[in-house]
């Protein structure tokens, strides 16, 4: 959850958009001829049953460049900032609906799920709550008919609320913010359930930051979210917020702790997304940010109960990063030209490859950018092994001509990869990506590449399946 700054954009024509995005492609997959053919985030994501959103600015709904994108990659928008008690009720008991009201109707307008952000939180109230003097009985009624006043306005048209927001400290503890220094931890009960009441078919959540991978706040929240269910406290889910810093991702944790908030019977959603680095930005962080964000991706894809990702903004011209980080930012999919970055054919891929197709040209194996059955052929040999590892040798050839290449494969059980070469490894689960060195991206229709790693923890299997840009290769 943060403040966002409003700037002034340049107004640029869509056109110029579609045809900018192929020059800013990545070397992160196959890449296709032409961007302005390709699916959107919103049509990949679509066939995996999930959504992809973004907050929304309400200062910049005004730029077609910015409204467009918001309107045709995503289908879910989420309130940056109008959904906030301070903008909503700046005075007791009077409220101002007109930014909120602006986001339901473009969501409306662009068949989009809406995801209120946020009901309760220690931030961004408004003075007459922060700073004045209530008795405990009256500071929960305001509260409570607060929450019941907002989410009945938008009743049947938010499907999810983000009801309480950071309720914890670093330590696990409970942060003390006024709400909890005034009712304690049942504030927290006491919100949901006036959430249910005011809109029992709405889902709510709970959303924090530093959460997404075990650690004593993530612990804390888990055993309060425990907690709330045995207590019959209507809450639906959690929200993690996600924003990241480049090259310290690691997706298998986050794979591990969303599936442990899941099996306690929750929704988990990415809510706030967005992997941050030293700027400037140059084309080794970009790779780098690229595979961080397909690591979170396919971290949500892999849990079932992962609904959906949120990325925290459009452009990084625009993005909350700077004013809080100085030096860094760069954090966003889009450029600050509103040119597409490699994270964002990150994301396309990730969805592509958990089942979202290409919707725009399903199959054709003339596109370099979807190649077809038998586009491929890949050994995976394992050359030595042992009781605890094995050394595996693995090399593709491609019928197509490639400007970088994802390979990806499953190994057994507890198997890690504990070092590679000729490529860069993650791995997330049992699933392992395998991305192209700087001297090994291009290859000829025709050609091959190689690369190899040890395993840890037992042996890989020969004859392992591979995958080439989310299409399984024959055996080779």
């Amino acid at each position: 959850m943060r403040p966002h700054r409003v700037r002034t954009v340049r107004r640029l024509a869509r056109a110029v958009v579609a045809a900018s995005a192929a020059a800013a492609t990545l070397a992160f997959g196959l890449v296709g001829t032409s961007q302005a053919a390709d699916p959107t985030l919103r049509e990949v994501a679509e066939p995996t049953g999930r959504f992809i959103g973004t907050a929304i600015n309400d200062g910049l709904l005004s730029n077609s460049t910015y409204r467009n994108i918001a309107a045709t990659e995503f289908d879910s928008v989420t309130a940056e900032n109008v959904m906030k008690w301070d903008t909503v009720e700046p005075q007791r008991g009077q409220f101002n609906w007109s930014g909120a009201d602006r986001l339901v109707q473009f969501a409306q307008q662009n068949d989009q799920l809406v995801y209120g952000h946020t009901l309760v939180w220690h931030s961004q109230m408004p003075g007459w709550l922060q700073n004045g003097s209530f008795s405990n009985s009256e500071f929960r009624t305001i509260m409570t008919d607060h929450v019941t006043t907002q989410v009945s306005r938008y009743r049947g048209q938010v499907q999810r609320w983000d009801v309480v927001n950071e309720a914890f400290n670093e330590d696990g503890t409970f942060r003390q913010s006024k709400f909890y220094q005034q009712l304690g931890s049942s504030y927290i009960a006491d919100a949901f359930r006036a959430a249910r009441a005011a809109d029992p078919n709405a889902k709510l959540f709970i959303n924090d930051y530093n959460t997404e991978t075990a650690n004593a706040k993530s612990d804390g929240l888990y055993r309060l979210v425990r907690d709330l269910k045995a207590q019959g406290v209507p809450i639906d889910g959690v929200g993690f917020q996600n924003h990241l810093i480049v090259g310290q991702v690691n997706g298998s944790a986050i794979q591990q702790n969303l599936k442990r908030f899941a099996d306690l019977g929750l929704e988990v959603v990415i809510t706030e997304l967005d992997i941050r680095m030293r700027t400037p930005a140059d084309s080794t962080k970009l790779q780098q940010q690229a595979r961080d964000y397909r690591a979170v991706a396919d971290a949500c894809l892999a849990v079932s109960a992962c609904s959906g990702i949120t990325v925290w903004g459009i452009s990084d011209r625009d993005s909350w990063v700077p004013d809080v980080f100085p030096g860094e930012g760069a954090a966003c999919p889009w450029d600050d030209n509103y040119r597409p970055k490699p994270a964002y054919e990150a994301l396309r891929a990730a969805f592509v490859a958990a089942g979202g197709g290409d919707p725009g040209d399903p199959g054709d194996p003339g596109d370099p950018g979807d190649p077809g059955t038998g586009s491929c052929t890949a050994a995976f040999t394992v050359s030595n092994r042992w009781a605890t590892g094995s050394v595996v040798s693995v090399t593709v050839r491609t019928t197509q001509a490639l400007n970088g290449w994802r390979a990806e494969f499953d190994l057994p059980s507890g198997v890690t990869v504990a070092g590679g070469w000729n490529g860069g490894f993650s791995q997330s689960g049992s699933r392992v990506t395998v991305t192209n060195a700087a001297y090994n991206g291009t290859v000829p229709a025709g050609g091959t590449f190689s690369f190899g790693f040890q395993t840890a923890g037992g042996a890989a299997q020969d004859g392992t399946a591979v995958s080439l840009g989310g299409q399984r290769c024959a055996a080779g």
